[in-house]
């Protein structure tokens, strides 16, 4: 592919969605609010005020903008971490499972 810089197998979508992320826990599975920055065919990433740790199991759900596309169930483990300022964490999954 001349001129693609990214050296990624799958090509990445930039997005600026609400997503539901549930942090997968043997105890309590808790939901939150997160922005979705970007998704590609095999990882995804998203904004919290919060940091989690590596490989911890996630499940993400992005709604659809039509009532004509189904919503997007995935499941993933956390690989990447950036605190970007106060309160804002980019956390990077990797996909693990499409619902």
């Amino acid at each position: 592919m001349k001129g693609y810089d990214d050296k990624r197998n799958f090509y990445r979508m930039m997005l600026n969605s609400e997503v539901a992320v549930t942090v997968i826990d043997d105890e309590v599975n808790t939901t939150i609010t997160a922005t979705c920055r970007d998704l590609s065919a095999t990882g995804m990433a998203f904004e919290i005020d919060h940091p989690l740790s590596i490989s911890t199991q996630v499940k993400v759900k992005v709604d659809s903008a039509s009532s004509q596309v189904q919503a997007l169930d995935v499941s993933g483990r956390v690989v990447r971490i950036e605190e970007e300022s106060a309160n804002c964490y980019l956390i990077g999954i990797a996909i693990e499972e499409i619902d």
